[in-house]
């Protein structure tokens, strides 16, 4: 039987600021609902595929978390058979927590929002208003707005006028993107964090130009009523040789102000042979495409951005090892400097030379490998013109197990949606109606829970190819929540994917919510952030121009 810690015991675990992995196995929109500060999602129905990245090292301290013991017991006895060894469940989950009088949390991606919130807190990170934006760029004021999100955030919706520039790409790219050393650079984001953090690298980094968050971002562009452009392929450009090298000693200059280890190969080799003991994170920041181009064999995808936003979903385990390169002396440097200031990683940056010796050893290309954990049964496969023929017969029922979101978006006609979590206890309401055959996206997530389910549902099936190749080959599909079961237990729904009636409403609250975590966190008193200031005159000179222009 797996033992069990209080909310007291966990509390002194987490303040020790030892290895430590704090898993909620429910689904991302229940824990969501309530949650602690430091938990990483890791649902129970995907934990096979996700278990690996989180938490790499299989004697890593693991404290399993749910609500009131729905999960937890299932997802200890899948780790146990993974080969991980110490393993405790929080003894009454988050409501036990909740009882202990401890501090409950809400959303998604917290320790790195609540990070941003603190910056902005402590720093007074300057920022600029939507309509203040707007008045100046109709004015035509000597301005950029530089969107720090991914590419396809961008493309989906941006700031008129903006140019992406994701993350750790800014130091990288913004010297270049801005005309000139006046150029106003406004940094945004779709709430408030990425702007914040993406504004105040450029000021920690003491680039010449002044520089502004704008104030919740392309949500309080909305909110006051002005319009968004779609489809977009603006992308910042990169640097050329002069400029590449002001960014670098730029970047440099960050790394060593937040005392970043810059390390060559032998700490590397010995970090790699330590990773028994200590779990320990190899990552490239670069962009995901330029990481499918190429990179060191073995290192993982983490746009530098993106892993500081949203580290729980990259690195599960606190107080881990982190090692981080990139091939252009500024990415890796700036991403480090934001990870030392989380204040739970032992973050190192792998050096210029070392790192173009990796790529020269030990070079592959293509997308970043995903690692399954076995279930030990045999998945069923189906192919779809199989499928296709069963569903005219209607001797099949098809389960979405993936995303109620792509669900909404389009889905197998006829399927209805269960997030994987909940599949074994709610299987039973359509096993009747005739084969059941579980899709998802690619087909992996649908072969790796069709495989668990086995033992109890001999029949089930997996789609081979996913919900993707069904709609390549141009076979029925739905679109709409008509068919979800489960509703939205399996993703937080951001504001925009509300009823249109509801959305200027949900973005006020998600922007509240923001807002308030600062609060939440000094009255938690848990979070390790050990916030720098950089001390650069970008941040004077960034009010300065601000101020002149109201």
């Amino acid at each position: 039987m797996t033992r069990t810690v209080s909310p007291e015991q966990l509390r002194n675990l987490i303040a020790k600021r030892a290895e430590l992995a704090i898993l909620d196995v429910r689904e991302e929109g229940v824990s969501a609902r309530r949650r602690l500060f430091y938990s990483s999602v890791a649902p129970v129905g995907r934990l096979g595929l996700q278990i690996s990245r989180l938490v790499p090292r299989t004697g890593t301290p693991v404290v399993l978390v749910d609500t009131d013991g729905e999960y937890t017991t299932r997802a200890a006895e899948l780790l146990a058979r993974w080969g991980y060894t110490d393993v405790a469940i929080l003894a009454g989950g988050v409501e036990g927590w909740a009882r202990a009088g401890f501090e409950i949390f809400t959303g998604t991606n917290v320790p790195g929002k609540a990070f941003g919130e603190v910056i902005e807190h402590r720093l007074q990170t300057p920022n600029i208003d939507a309509r203040a934006l707007k008045a100046r760029q109709d004015a035509g004021e000597d301005l950029v707005v530089l969107d720090s999100r991914p590419f396809g955030e961008f493309n989906t919706m941006n700031i008129p006028g903006g140019i992406d520039c994701a993350g750790a790409e800014l130091v990288y790219r913004a010297l270049a993107a801005a005309p000139s050393p006046d150029t106003l650079i406004v940094v945004n984001c779709a709430g408030r964090t990425r702007s914040i953090l993406g504004a105040q690298s450029l000021i920690n980094a003491g680039v010449p130009n002044p520089v502004a968050a704008l104030t919740g971002g392309s949500m309080s562009w909305l909110l006051e009523g002005l319009t968004l452009e779609h489809g977009q392929l603006r992308t910042a450009p990169r640097p050329d040789a002069a400029t590449l090298q002001q960014a670098q000693t730029l970047a440099a200059a960050a790394a060593r102000r937040a005392n970043v280890s810059i390390v060559g190969r032998d700490t590397l080799a010995r970090l790699e042979r330590e990773s028994d003991t200590h779990a320990l994170y190899r990552f490239d920041v670069r962009d995901p495409l330029e990481y499918e181009a190429g990179h060191p064999a073995g290192w993982r995808s983490a746009p530098g951005g993106q892993l500081v936003q949203a580290t729980d979903e990259y690195v599960g385990t606190l107080h881990a090892r982190v090692v981080l390169r990139d091939d252009d002396g500024v990415r890796a440097r700036m991403t480090g400097s934001w990870l030392k200031q989380l204040g739970y990683l032992d973050v190192y940056v792998l050096d210029d030379a070392a790192s173009a010796e990796l790529v020269a050893e030990q070079y592959e290309a293509g997308a970043e490998p995903r690692a399954v954990r076995p279930h030990g049964a045999r998945t069923r496969c189906i192919e779809a013109d199989q499928l296709a023929r069963l569903l005219k017969e209607e001797k099949a029922q098809v389960v979405d197990v993936d995303s109620s979101l792509a669900f909404r978006r389009s889905h197998v006609e006829g399927a209805v949606f269960i997030a994987a979590s909940a599949l074994r206890a709610r299987l039973g309401e359509v096993a009747s109606k005739g084969d059941v055959v579980l899709t998802s996206t690619d087909g992996l997530l649908a072969g790796v829970v069709a495989a668990e389910l086995t033992d109890t549902f001999p029949g089930i099936a997996a789609l081979i190819g996913g919900t993707q190749r069904w709609h390549a080959l141009g076979l029925p599909q739905a679109s709409g929540d008509a068919g979800n079961l489960t509703g939205d237990d399996d993703a937080w729904y951001s504001p925009y994917h509300a009823e249109t009636s509801r959305v200027g409403e949900q973005m006020e609250a998600y922007l509240a919510w923001e807002l308030q975590l600062v609060a939440q966190v000094e009255r938690d008193a848990i979070a390790s952030i050990d916030v720098l200031d950089f001390d650069t005159a970008t941040a004077a000179l960034s009010r300065e121009r601000l101020a002149a222009k109201r």
